[in-house]
């Protein structure tokens, strides 16, 4: 994607061609990528084919070089911010041009920085505010990838490889940092194989105590231990048919290790108590936060079982490093939220969303669901506001004063975000990455593979 997609652009329309083209070096040199032209008929007709964030308008403008034809325009621009210029410094119709629903008023001669400062206070809100309007007028997807939310490199091919892979048989393993979402991957996977209409089988290998994950995995007969009073399936028969999804298996005891891979070399097993063998037929998904082949070189998990559940590995992002993936993880929440409550779907003021896009996420997409989930609890009126936020997160407001502009839509939004917080945290620490890193909340590969992405 080339730079000039990725700049917020600028119509700036003057009939003054030397003012015109000192304004747009201004612009330009600010990051901007900006058209110009000398009346309302030319503004017309250069919206047609250039999608503005922001239109610069001289009062003024020809053939009648009255102001209130100008004015009288306003309602035709009202879909993005515009900033009216005059040379008049005239009050009364600075007042008039912001009732006509103009977002500011600057005076010639323009002073560059009072310019840079209001035009980039503009351009943010309107790219934030379109872009919620722009997720919520979103399609919901009936396919299971639809689960696989956002927009980053790491999900992008997450949800390529799953979409190849689901409708085989291959074991798949799953890894990342807690909270990445490594069981809505399990059941995408399940969701888009032939065995969707069998049952999907979740179990928490660290959850469930030693002493009993072995009957409840294999089941166990009657008389088989003290309350065993009936014959009981266990989770792998539930699951045949179906997939068995084993969650934190870097937590299953080294014992029952041994037995697991049994079930998977043969497809059977013997109930607890049992003299009867049973055989199953399962597809396999486990997750893990583990690194494994460390447990395996300490002893602490088997490599013959490692081998086997290792087929295809899917590994997830912390989302620190995929901050362009929260804004739609944030929607959906949201939707979900209006869904099970029946009630209407929460309004997310712009700043708010800039908050939660900015804010390090160390417990990944469960801490952002959660954190939501509380902040919406205290919104009022239907609208989440930044007030809302700093009852739970008090200082909230005192960093928002400083929202830097982003881009848009979504994608290129918080692409220039992180551009920027990139580049400054490089610049506080004299490109010493492992620095900028920490203060970003990366890990230094994370930042390395940023810089590469961006070209830094």
């Amino acid at each position: 994607m080339s730079d000039a997609v990725n700049k917020p652009r600028i119509l700036l329309i003057d009939d003054e061609p030397a003012f015109r083209s000192l304004c747009e070096q201004w612009l330009g040199n600010a990051g901007y990528e900006v058209r110009g032209g000398a009346s309302l008929d030319e503004a017309r007709s250069l919206l047609q084919a250039f999608d503005p964030d922001l239109l610069l308008l001289d009062l003024s403008l020809p053939p009648q070089f009255d102001p209130a034809d100008t004015l009288a325009a306003l309602p035709e621009f009202a879909d993005r911010p515009v900033i009216i210029m005059t040379g008049h410094g005239d009050r009364t119709l600075a007042l008039e041009a912001i009732a006509q629903g103009a977002w500011d008023f600057l005076a010639k001669p323009l002073d560059p920085d009072m310019l840079a400062v209001v035009v980039k206070r503009a351009v943010t809100k309107h790219q934030l505010s379109r872009e919620l309007q722009q997720l919520k007028q979103a399609p919901r997807e009936a396919s299971p990838l639809a689960r696989l939310i956002g927009s980053s490199p790491s999900m992008t091919a997450i949800r390529a490889l799953v979409e190849r892979i689901a409708p085989t048989d291959a074991r798949v393993l799953v890894t990342g940092p807690s909270g990445t979402g490594k069981e809505v991957i399990s059941r995408a996977l399940h969701d888009l194989s032939l065995r969707a209409g069998g049952p999907f089988i979740s179990v928490h290998c660290g959850a469930i105590p030693a002493d009993l994950l072995e009957s409840e995995l294999f089941g166990h007969v009657r008389g088989a231990f003290t309350g065993a009073d009936r014959d009981r399936d266990g989770l792998l028969k539930l699951a045949d048919g179906g997939t068995l999804f084993l969650d934190e298996i870097g937590e299953m005891p080294l014992p029952m290790q041994v037995k697991l891979l049994r079930v998977l070399q043969e497809g059977t097993f013997y109930p607890v108590g049992g003299r009867s063998q049973q055989q199953i037929n399962v597809r396999v998904v486990s997750a893990t936060n583990a690194n494994l082949p460390d447990r395996v070189a300490r002893g602490e998990f088997r490599e013959d079982l490692y081998y086997r559940i290792k087929g295809v590995t899917i590994e997830t992002a912390p989302l620190n490093e995929r901050t362009e993936d929260v804004a739609l993880l944030v929607r959906h929440f949201l939707q979900q939220q209006a869904t099970d409550s029946g009630a209407p779907e929460l309004l997310l003021d712009p700043a708010v969303l800039d908050w939660l896009i900015r804010r390090h996420w160390p417990g990944n997409v469960r801490e952002l669901r959660n954190t939501l989930e509380s902040i919406c609890a205290l919104s009022r009126g239907g609208r989440v506001t930044l007030d809302d936020v700093a009852l739970l997160h008090p200082g909230v407001q005192q960093a928002g004063a400083a929202v830097p502009a982003s881009d848009a839509p979504l994608d290129e939004q918080v692409r220039a975000l992180e551009i920027r917080l990139i580049r400054e945290a490089l610049r506080r620490h004299d490109d010493n990455r492992t620095h900028a890193a920490a203060t970003l909340g990366l890990s230094r590969q994370g930042l390395l593979k940023k810089i590469e992405r961006y070209g830094l």
